[in-house]
């Protein structure tokens, strides 16, 4: 039973897969199109296969970066390509 308890620092769920305890940095996701005022568009589809998976599906807002509202836009964007054959709705 003791065996158990005892867990060598390899083996520690709270040390990473390096077996570093440091803090963990990562880059804030800022939305391009409130930076570069580019606008989302159902007759562009290059832009709008970077918010889509390989699978079709819409990549969300805490993945891509990008803000609620042109979230929002994105999604309406990429359903009305969807619809007109701009984009697939999936990958075969």
């Amino acid at each position: 039973m003791d065996d158990k308890m005892n867990l060598s620092e390899k083996d520690d769920p709270k040390k990473g897969a390096k077996g570093g305890a440091g803090k963990v940095f990562f880059r804030k996701k800022v939305c391009r199109f409130c930076v570069n005022g580019a606008k989302a568009d159902y007759k562009d589809p290059e832009t709008l296969k970077r918010s889509v998976t390989e699978r079709g599906k819409i990549l969300p807002r805490r993945i891509t970066g990008t803000c609620d509202k042109h979230q929002r836009m994105l999604a309406r964007e990429i359903k009305k390509a969807r619809v007109l054959a701009y984009l697939p709705f999936a990958k075969k």
